[in-house]
């Protein structure tokens, strides 16, 4: 399991420790983590977090770990769909990691939920 962000990279947004985008290299590509309010004042994280993945040399998975969303709005949803549209330009795929059942919502709520393949983890044996 992928750690969750760390103290500094909630600090991201001031006023709002508990809200975020986080983006990060690991072996299975470039991991974009959402956590808490998703809206229009991530801005600024969205397009650093946008810059990143254009940037990258090679069309490597991007995987959107959506677990910790607490809320997400129009500004969300359009981040996470402007992710997915980057990854056909590029030939990266795109997946959405343990969404929230309010990012579920959201994305049947405007059609697109069918669109973005999800991943959900398989219950831990025991």
């Amino acid at each position: 399991m992928d750690p969750l962000p760390s103290d500094s990279a909630q600090d991201l947004v001031p006023g709002r420790p508990g809200s975020g985008i986080a983006c990060r290299n690991t072996y299975e590509g470039t991991v974009l983590t959402l956590w808490g309010d998703i809206d229009a004042l991530l801005r600024e994280n969205a397009s650093e977090a946008m810059a990143t993945l254009a940037a990258r040399p090679d069309p490597e998975p991007v995987i959107v770990d959506a677990r910790d969303v607490t809320f997400i709005d129009s500004s969300g949803v359009a981040f996470i769909l402007q992710v997915f549209v980057l990854g056909e330009e590029t030939g990266s795929p795109v997946l959405l990691r343990e969404p929230s059942a309010v990012v579920m919502e959201v994305l049947d709520m405007v059609g697109i939920s069918q669109r973005i393949p999800v991943v959900r983890k398989a219950a831990a044996s025991a």
